[in-house]
């Protein structure tokens, strides 16, 4: 997806040409002033989604005079002379931690159904129109579950916004623990100081501001995140690609259906929906030490100790993030900057590598609040972005096989540094997408400790030197000890995961390799340079422990049912409905009626798994041509084997995982629970290209007891107010 570094001015200018005439494609598609059906009928898409080959709108073809070798895509992202590693990476921005006394209007168990007067430039809507202020769906259904058991102890307000410059800064550490950068210094929405701001309606991050944002959540502490929607209400305004609706996804939290950002519950400009995150551990309702008499299940109490609490403790969770998911238009939107992270503490993982009482692990973090330190503890956020020949972010939806960028940023900064003492860090490393795989090396080839995968610790900490391949929406947390430097040295993040589309990794490249520079992909190579620039003040008494949380034991818990599903290309669609149905060349198939492989509904129930079982899934990939990181919302999974086999099954996944990378032609099988919470989920791709594409399933779990009695009623979002709908059932749910 990118030009030879060596094109001439000719090609380069006949391809931006190209780009410009596309994007008034993929913007009229982006705003629905045009359907996928309309691009196939005139012939500018095939039937598979691509566009076609022509000149003039694919920068892909020359016209007969243009010169050099057969090109590899677009333009490149022009660098305005900026070189890599030359500004510092900008820690995560943190939300405040507020009380829900903020709260105006106070939160509500259903939701809020006040009427205001709506905007009549929101598509659908006439002067004089009413809307709800809120825009969760109403009634008992999307009530928040067990609301007056777990009330709100800590709120966090965010918007969404375009791009405007952040005076509140907040990284949560001193600056000579974020690389020197002074927290009163304003920061604009661009990608590095000598490239250009972003315009408003460019970027759409929460707040409006960078550097994205961190959530600091405690087991045991409910919260209520108000998310309030300050997009255009003019669905044009969006600077040619992402769509103003939006749905925020807690990837991948315990609780309700109604806080999971279901695709088909979104939410309009000048509206907010409420989101209840409880914060529990899995299995509080399911007989697991439901009185609270396990210290392993606790979480700390803000004075140096511990308070217990009722679930597993086999099932704590420590690192999340939340985005968008707006159906056909998640990839857009998380591009353009809908996305945040969350870390979660426990006293397993209590952010306190001081506290020594026989259940913090006491992993890298700092010492002087009682949970939640930061100055060893770093998010990173991995995203490859493209920008246009006048700096501003660029998307092309026309490239059903996945975006690739040509510049990768690290928190949403381009090729950073970050300076370290020389003691052990632990980094939250989360690939952001759209489509791109990572697979990390240090530069010079030395080891790092993996102690988690996706939400969750592992069962043992696992030694390597280069990390397996990173998917999309995958998280891994690792450990670095740079005491093994002296003062003044520089190593860096490499990626050796090669590209040559965005379906899969053409090839894991040598360190060496990836290194020389001759790779094709812009984003193979370094990526992130740490500067070894001191002793640490105090004597590093973290530890990386050889036993971390160890998987729950369901040898007693018996398989209620085996499904299978496959993931693959051709699609059919057999509703027309306008609003549910996606068209797209990427689909799922259920294997165990032997269904076809059918294109994303969310008015379709696919399974509908029962209350307080556990199921084992199946998940195929249905060619070798391409991979897909499978993401199953809500419950967490083993994999049982790989391919036939527990052997193939790396001990860096044998942990509880919410992804599932396929592996071309490859078959996992895990198995879950379903316990404690109700309502409709799903299960995608989180290549979100395939996901808006549209591979995508609905699953519910709906036995449960009233309101939830199966199937349930989809919601349809409108400005003035959400109906429902009857869903149509697969006949394997």
């Amino acid at each position: 997806m990118w030009l030879p570094t060596k094109a001439s001015k000719l090609r380069i200018r006949e391809a931006e040409n190209a780009r410009r005439n596309r994007q008034e494609i993929i913007k009229a598609r982006s705003i629905g002033q045009i359907s996928r059906r309309d691009l196939l009928k005139w012939g500018l898409i095939t039937g598979t989604g691509a566009l076609m080959w022509k000149q003039g709108l694919n920068a892909f073809v020359r016209s007969a005079y243009a010169d050099g070798s057969i090109p590899t895509g677009f333009p490149r992202s022009p660098l305005f002379g900026v070189l890599p590693f030359t500004q510092p990476m900008p820690r995560f921005d943190l939300l405040p931690r507020q009380s829900p006394a903020v709260l105006n209007p106070a939160p509500t168990k259903e939701a809020n159904t006040t009427l205001q007067l709506l905007d009549p430039q929101l598509e659908g809507v006439v002067a004089g129109d009413r809307g709800p202020i809120e825009g969760r769906p109403p009634g008992p259904i999307w009530a928040h579950q067990r609301f007056e058991q777990f009330p709100p102890q800590i709120a966090f307000l965010v918007t969404q916004e375009g791009a405007k410059t952040n005076t509140v800064y907040n990284p949560g550490v001193a600056p000579e623990h974020n690389s020197g950068i002074n927290p009163a210094t304003p920061i604009p929405v661009r990608f590095h100081p000598g490239l250009p701001t972003q315009n408003v309606n460019s970027v759409w991050t929460f707040n409006g501001t960078v550097p994205p944002k961190l959530a600091i959540n405690r087991y045991g502490e409910p919260v209520l995140l108000r998310h309030r929607n300050k997009l255009p209400a003019d669905i044009r305004q969006n600077n040619g690609f992402g769509r103003h609706t939006i749905t925020t996804h807690e990837h991948n939290g315990h609780h309700g259906a109604e806080n999971d950002g279901f695709t088909g519950a979104w939410f309009f400009p000048n509206q907010f929906y409420d989101y209840h995150w409880p914060w529990v551990l899995a299995g509080l309702f399911s007989g697991i030490n439901e009185t609270a008499t396990d210290i392993m299940a606790s979480t700390p109490n803000g004075s140096g100790g511990l308070t217990k609490i009722p679930g597993d403790w086999h099932e704590t969770m420590s690192t999340h993030w939340f985005h968008d998911h707006m159906f056909e238009h998640t990839a857009e939107n998380t591009y353009k900057g809908n996305v945040a992270m969350s870390n979660i503490y426990s006293g397993l993982d209590r952010g306190n590598e001081t506290i020594n009482d026989g259940v913090n692990l006491r992993l890298p973090s700092g010492r002087l609040k009682d949970f939640g330190n930061l100055e060893y503890d770093v998010n990173l956020i991995l995203a490859d972005k493209a920008w246009d020949q006048d700096g501003q972010l660029h998307f092309d939806i026309f490239d059903r096989d996945g975006f690739l960028g040509d510049a990768i940023t690290v928190n949403l900064a381009y090729k950073p540094f970050f300076n370290v003492e020389r003691r052990k860090y632990r980094f939250r490393i989360l690939n952001a997408g759209p489509s791109r795989f990572y697979k990390i090396a240090l530069s010079d080839g030395s080891a790092m400790i993996q102690i988690g995968n996706d939400g969750n610790l592992l069962p043992r900490k696992v030694i390597l030197t280069q990390l397996d391949e990173l998917g999309v929406a995958e998280r891994y947390d690792i450990v670095i000890d740079f005491s093994r430097y002296s003062i003044g040295t520089k190593v860096h993040m490499v990626n050796l995961a090669e590209h040559e589309d965005g379906r899969l990794v053409a090839d894991d490249l040598s360190l060496a390799e990836a290194l020389s520079g001759n790779s094709s992909d812009p984003g193979v190579g370094r990526f992130l340079e740490f500067r070894v620039v001191r002793n640490p003040a105090q004597p590093d008494v973290s530890q990386v422990p050889d036993v971390l949380i160890p998987n729950p034991n369901l040898a007693n818990v018996p398989v209620a049912r085996t499904r299978e599903f496959e993931f693959g290309r051709g699609a059919d669609q057999p509703s027309n409905d306008p609003v549910t149905a996606s068209v797209g060349e990427w689909g799922i198939r259920d294997r165990t009626g032997q269904d076809d492989m059918l294109a994303a509904d969310f008015g379709r129930v696919s399974a509908q798994p029962g209350s307080r079982t556990r199921e084992v899934w199946i998940l195929r990939n249905g060619g070798g041509g391409w991979d897909h990181p499978i993401h199953i919302h809500f419950e967490e999974g083993q994999i049982l084997s790989r391919d036939g086999s527990l052997n193939n099954v790396p001990q860096a996944e044998r942990g509880r995982k919410d992804v599932y990378r396929l592996r071309p032609g490859g078959e996992l099988r895990i198995t879950m629970q379903f316990r404690d919470w109700q309502g409709m989920f799903m299960q995608h791709c989180h290549n979100t290209v395939h996901e808006d594409h549209a591979m995508l399933m609905r699953w519910e779990i709906n036995n449960g007891g009233a309101p939830f009695l199966r199937p349930l009623p989809t919601p349809i979002p409108r400005p003035q107010g959400v109906i429902f709908q009857a869903p149509t059932v697969g006949r394997n749910a």
